[in-house]
């Protein structure tokens, strides 16, 4: 027999555990309309962040209250994940923000607690050091694509996708999920991405492309009306391309052109990018391009790209600047310049 009190329990949830399940089961999926990932993932946070109550706080996570949390609470749990779990820094930051987002909710479902939400949303993420941005020159990029056999119907379909990956920038999920529908070879040729929290985009694409796209939606009679909802890229079996035979694709062919580095479907991203900066495009053009929400993530792309002139200007400079600037020996000019600056 239940006792009173797990009966009371059972009866009255927490403030904590019905915002939370509001939180999860209806406001991420039908408000903001995020993907199934990132609800796992969020799922995920709080799995951990109760895990913590329970097991290094001795917390009775089934009375757990809003007002229980504090900031101090938090970084606990973060410092946690970090040292007992092993968890990365990027991980780290990946669950912050995952509660920084449900403790905004809380802000408006629940005012009473707006002060100590503020708090908790202003908990900083951890700094990180920047990793490189590994992309393809445009030589590899161009010998990477030179690799499909065009004789088969295989080879074209693999040049099809390589191509609108690299082209629109997109993200590998981008791609796999595109209907016949989403494609426009009318001029100006794009196509339609539905990027994270479905979001939708246009992406132009470049005449080569379209052409190769014409010719795979011709070779598989894609245009009729009654084919419009089909996925564009499918396997041999006539099943969607998954991720992983994206990569299998991607990865025979790097291997054919011999590549001595490492490409996932990724870096073609990072490499439309880079290429577009190369060629004096603007950054927030890029952004748009991209699907990316702040400006910031595509900033990434230009201090590499600052980067890469500067290491290639050391590497190919011919004219060395002498040790001692030749004013400093001046007179005259450190007067002049004493002058100006005053």
């Amino acid at each position: 027999m239940l006792s009173q009190e797990w009966r009371y329990t059972m009866k009255k949830p927490t403030d904590f555990t019905r915002l939370m399940t509001s939180y999860l089961s209806s406001y991420l999926p039908l408000q903001r309309n995020v993907s199934q990932n990132t609800i796992t993932s969020y799922c995920d946070t709080f799995r951990l962040l109760l895990t913590f109550l329970r097991d290094e706080k001795a917390m009775n996570i089934e009375r757990l209250r809003i007002r229980d949390f504090s900031p101090g609470l938090i970084r606990e749990y973060l410092s946690w994940l970090e040292h007992d779990r092993g968890c990365g820094i990027s991980t780290r930051n990946q669950r912050l923000a995952a509660l920084r987002s449900f403790f905004k909710y809380v802000s408006v479902e629940a005012p009473e607690n707006m002060l100590l939400c503020q708090k908790i949303v202003n908990i900083p993420y951890a700094k990180k050091e920047q990793a490189a941005v590994c992309y393809l020159t445009t030589e590899e990029m161009a010998k990477l694509l030179r690799q499909p056999d065009q004789s088969s119907s295989i080879g074209r379909r693999d040049l099809c996708f390589l191509s609108l990956l690299y082209d629109t920038g997109a993200r590998v999920s981008e791609i796999l999920s595109l209907k016949v529908r989403d494609v426009h070879l009318s001029t100006p040729a794009k196509v339609i991405l539905y990027g994270k929290g479905r979001k939708l985009r246009e992406v132009p694409i470049l005449p080569n492309t379209a052409l190769h796209l014409q010719q795979y939606l011709t070779e598989h009679k894609l245009s009729a009306p009654e084919k419009l909802d089909r996925t564009l890229f499918v396997n041999w079996q006539g099943n969607p391309l998954t991720r992983a035979g994206a990569t299998y694709i991607l990865n025979k062919y790097v291997q054919m052109a011999e590549l001595d580095t490492h490409v996932s479907p990724h870096i073609l991203r990072h490499t439309k990018a880079m290429h577009l900066l190369e060629a004096g495009i603007n950054i927030f053009y890029i952004k748009d391009l991209l699907g990316h929400e702040d400006i910031s993530t595509t900033e990434v792309y230009a201090k590499a790209s600052i980067e890469t002139q500067r290491r290639a200007l050391e590497k190919h400079s011919l004219v060395m600047s002498p040790a001692t600037p030749s004013w400093v020996t001046n007179t005259d000019t450190l007067e002049w310049l004493k002058a100006l600056g005053k």
